[in-house]
């Protein structure tokens, strides 16, 4: 039985949580531990979720776009080896279509059985569609870069001392972006401890050009 394509790749879903957590740092990191109130909290929470959730409806609706082109290109391709006048022509196409590494170990008989089996397809659709999966990967992206913002906010939720809220909150984010990063690094080949406290540092990056910067 043939597994079912995944909505996100792993190293994809990473980076739609580095994102949301990203995002978080530059609101939470604007408080002052000596002089954030109540209400000085609650702006930040109401601005902090706002924003991921209007950024979790961007990233989606890019996500959907990004669908939408790619299968647009695999349309003009498809229409582009079926009509062409010879076969080493549709052969050209269907090697630079294909991923280098692919291309570089098909030979002729290979992209021949590939035209012809393309060939044998039913007439594609005259412009692309988004399909359900592209729809329900578009709502997980929204609720990973919504989501990750939980995590850093709940100390505030339900710690009654802002400057200890402060504290636990930024040992989370710190916590939650080495653990992203050093997964993201495995996932593209990278050395997951670099990757890891490259993250940490670019969150403590973003804090401190925000507060310098009067955020």
């Amino acid at each position: 039985m043939k597994s079912p394509k995944r909505v996100l790749e792993p190293s994809e879903r990473i980076s739609e949580v580095l994102f949301g957590l990203i995002m978080v740092l530059t609101f939470t990191g604007s408080l002052s531990v000596a002089e954030a109130g109540r209400d000085d909290v609650r702006a930040m929470l109401i601005g902090a979720l706002g924003c991921n959730l209007a950024w979790g409806i961007i990233d989606g609706v890019f996500y959907l776009m990004g669908c939408l082109a790619e299968r647009g290109s695999n349309l003009t391709t498809l229409r582009a080896v079926r009509q062409a006048r010879d076969p080493q022509t549709a052969h050209r196409l269907i090697a630079d279509a294909a991923p280098a590494a692919l291309a570089s170990v098909l030979d002729a008989a290979d992209l021949e059985r590939i035209r012809q089996r393309l060939n044998q397809l039913p007439e594609p659709p005259l412009r692309a569609r988004l399909s359900k999966t592209d729809w329900t990967g578009a709502v997980g992206v929204f609720f990973l870069v919504f989501l990750s913002t939980f995590p850093v906010t709940v100390p505030f939720l339900l710690l009654p001392s802002a400057p200890l809220a402060i504290r636990v909150s930024n040992a989370v984010a710190v916590g939650m972006l080495f653990l992203a990063g050093f997964a993201y690094g495995r996932c593209v080949g990278r050395s997951p401890w670099l990757i890891g406290l490259s993250m940490v540092a670019l969150g403590g990056v973003l804090v401190a050009l925000t507060i310098a910067l009067g955020g």
